[in-house]
């Protein structure tokens, strides 16, 4: 029995739409990452993109579990000393709610040059609106 491995030109792309309102944060997440990687398709290749799109809609209903909401804080740093500066998630849910889905999903993706490809074929908006609806996006049932 021979050994297939797909090709960058056989793979296939879709479009899927995910309802954020209500579903737990990680669990989500972990969900987005694993259809973004390509693992749902049996021509899963750990190095090639095989993955698909993913349109996420209503981020700011996010939920969290336990007091994340004061706890659970999110860091950067301007390069400069004294630098560092951090918010809570309540505060990130206030100005940029995609921003939490967004950080949570890649640091589930590899840390490298395919991570950085496959992040930006997930497209997060915090109402219901999106403009995609020209690529017919599939409602993505999750667990």
């Amino acid at each position: 029995m021979k050994t297939y491995n797909v090709t960058a030109s056989e793979i296939q792309k879709d479009w899927w739409l995910v309802n954020a309102d209500g579903k737990t944060l990680g669990r989500l997440a972990t969900e987005i990452a694993s259809v973004l990687r390509g693992k749902h398709k049996p021509t899963f290749t750990p190095h090639l993109d095989n993955g698909d799109f993913i349109v996420v809609v209503n981020a700011a209903k996010i939920r969290v579990t336990g007091n994340k909401e004061e706890v659970k804080r999110y860091y950067s740093h301007s390069g400069y000393p004294g630098g560092l500066s951090s918010k809570t998630l309540k505060k990130v849910r206030e100005t940029f709610p995609e921003r939490i889905i967004t950080h949570a999903v890649k640091g589930m993706l590899p840390h490298n040059r395919l991570g950085r490809q496959l992040i930006k074929k997930m497209k997060v908006y915090s109402g219901e609106e999106h403009p995609h609806e020209a690529q017919q996006p599939k409602e993505l049932k999750l667990g």
